[in-house]
């Protein structure tokens, strides 16, 4: 999986999911990494896939093992270039919202990736 972390303006980019998976409702922007794809690649065409952004990667933030889905997710730091956030593939995604830090904190209330965090502590003043 690879998800991207999607900053402009001082908010971050959430996408709720139409179908939850487990207590995980709002996340990044993120899906799987096809064959033969890099997870910079995967997370730059899943902010286009679900949100309909086009964005750009800037770097690669690291990755875990997400603890409520257990998915090996790639964390990708990515710049808007154009698009209006939206529910691009409704079957997937229920809604968007840009957020800043302390509606991150409400959406995701088990917190973000330490290292995700402390980018969006730095981006998202």
């Amino acid at each position: 999986m690879a998800s991207a972390v999607v900053v402009d303006e001082g908010r971050v980019l959430l996408i709720r999911r139409a179908v939850a998976a487990g207590s995980l409702v709002w996340s990044f922007p993120s899906g799987k990494v096809e064959v033969g794809e890099e997870p910079v690649e995967a997370a730059v065409r899943e902010a286009l896939e679900e949100a309909g952004v086009v964005v750009e990667a800037a770097s690669v933030l690291g990755g875990r093992v997400h603890p409520v889905t257990g998915w090996r997710v790639v964390y990708v730091a990515c710049r808007l270039l154009s698009g209006e956030a939206r529910a691009a593939s409704p079957r997937e995604v229920a809604e968007v919202a840009w957020v800043g830090l302390e509606d991150l904190a409400r959406l995701v209330p088990g917190g973000v990736f330490e290292p995700v965090q402390e980018y969006l502590d730095g981006a998202l003043i």
